[in-house]
This record gives structure tokens, sequence and C-alpha cells, in this order.
């Protein structure tokens, strides 16, 4: 296969047999591989029990009440997903009981935006801070984290510059002078 292909009389490769070898047994390895796999189901299907149907006489000729058929028969995805909407929405408006003691619970959103420029205004009046000084403002979790995600971002873009003495020291943020004007 590294050798290089041999040129018929028109100066074309001519087509390697090699190549074909190589692909046939590719193929083999795989249905060899399929065929253990294969071995291995059909054990497997061997050591499973199948109950014998043992359904009473009595309940034999009983019919269900609702033929499944007729019933989905104009059914569409669009319907489903309607179905899937008013469940999931059904669930949502559900109580939980144990947190209902704790009033409403609402998801918290913090605007990306509006956080760099509240970090931009808290720049300019201070210079230099602290990293752990701005994020002791903050009210949950995901506000510290859109934080450190919108400094990251200044960073980024070279607006601040942050710097760090020692491995678990405080870091200091500091406000890059070409752009603070």
């Amino acid at each position: 296969m590294i050798l290089p292909r041999e040129k018929n009389e028109a100066g074309e490769e001519e087509e390697d047999p090699r190549a074909e070898l190589v692909q046939q047994l590719l193929e083999y390895k795989i249905c060899k591989f399929m065929s253990y796999e294969l071995k291995d189901m059909r054990l497997d299907a061997a050591r499973s029990l199948f109950k014998p149907d043992t359904m009473p006489k009595e309940l034999q000729g009983l019919k269900p009440p609702v033929d499944y058929g007729s019933l989905l028969k104009n059914t569409t995805l669009s319907k489903l997903s309607k179905i899937f909407k008013e469940i999931l929405k059904r669930q949502e408006d559900k109580i939980d009981p144990i947190r209902s003691r704790f009033g409403k619970i609402e998801k918290e959103e913090v605007n990306m935006q509006e956080k760099e420029a509240e970090i931009r205004e808290y720049a300019c009046a201070h210079g230099s801070f602290s990293f752990r000084e701005l994020i002791e403002g903050s009210k949950s979790r995901m506000e510290v984290i859109v934080s450190f995600l919108c400094i990251l971002e200044l960073i980024r873009f070279g607006e601040f510059l942050a710097e760090q003495d020692a491995l678990f020291d405080d870091i200091r943020i500091s406000v890059v002078k070409s752009n603070a004007a």
C-alpha cells in the first residue's frame, strides 16, 4: 500500500487490487465482531424465561372498553405536540407542597448586558478593585456567575487587567487606561 501505484500506457493510475483487499478485510472483521455480538444475544435470549399464556377463560372474551385504533386514527404530530405542551403547562402550575410554604419561587434571571454596564460603572468609580469585593454585593449564585463571565469578557477585550500575586490571593482587577477615557 505504501508503494506508488503503477501507471498504464495512457499515463493513468491503474486500479490497485490491494485497496479492495483491505476493504474486504475490514468488512470481514466487522462481520466477525458482529457474529460475536449475535452469539452473546442468542445466549442472553436463551436465559430468558417466558410465562405461558394463562389468562382465565372468563377474561379471554372480554373486550377493552375503548378501541385504541379508532381513538388514535386522526392523531397527528401537531396534535400530540399540543397535548404534550398542555401537560407540561399543567405540571408547572402544580403547587409543590414543600416549597409552597416559602412563597412563590421564581427563576432568577440576570441580564448579562446590564451586569456588564454595572461592572463598568463600578470600575470607573473605583479604578482598581478586588474581584471578591465586586461579588460580595451579589444576591445569588447566578449573579456571581454572570459577574465572573462579564469580567472575563472585559479582560478578553482588553478593557480590564486581572492580577493575582499568589495562588489563593485575592484577584485585583484594574481598568486599562486607554479604555478608561
